[in-house]
């Protein structure tokens, strides 16, 4: 009798496990990936914008640890940049975030566009503005974006 109530216990266990996983797997997809989301009467101006922080290895590093931390994007981007961080799977977001693993997404959009949605937010998403009083100031964010840079060919070398 003790060893059917260990199984179920434990099939109960893996069926809430799966459908947990389930429900989590299935989040929103990231919408229109190539579609700027910068206002179109703003588009031109922000793609003019350039990155004044070279992708040293060191400048990279510390856009890592902004990416990780104080800047809080790993929260909703996810640690390998693919938009599936905690906050954004545990709420649902729809849309999800940007995934940065994206070689395309990285091909169309300019770091005056990412530096625009840093600082402005993204219209019709959850991303707010990430920069001002109390969170990281506008140099900070080109390490971010420069960081952000780097995630299309970590996940080709780390794809089998």
């Amino acid at each position: 009798m003790r060893n059917v109530s260990l199984v179920t216990y434990h099939l109960s266990f893996v069926l809430l496990s799966l459908l947990i996983l389930g429900v989590i797997g299935s989040g929103a997809a990231e919408r229109d990936p190539l579609h700027p989301r910068v206002p179109p009467e703003l588009l031109e101006e922000a793609k003019a914008v350039t990155n004044p922080i070279a992708p040293t290895p060191e400048n990279i590093q510390f856009g890592k640890e902004l990416y990780d931390g104080f800047a809080l994007c790993v929260q909703c981007h996810g640690s390998g940049g693919k938009g599936d961080g905690a906050v954004a799977v545990n709420r649902g977001l729809d849309p999800s975030p940007r995934n940065f693993t994206n070689p395309e997404f990285h091909r169309e959009r300019t770091d005056g566009e990412l530096f625009w949605v840093v600082n402005n937010g993204s219209p019709g998403t959850a991303m707010p503005k990430m920069t001002g009083p109390g969170m990281i100031n506008e140099e900070q964010a080109w390490y971010v974006i420069t960081y952000i840079r780097t995630f299309p060919q970590r996940a080709a070398e780390a794809a089998p």
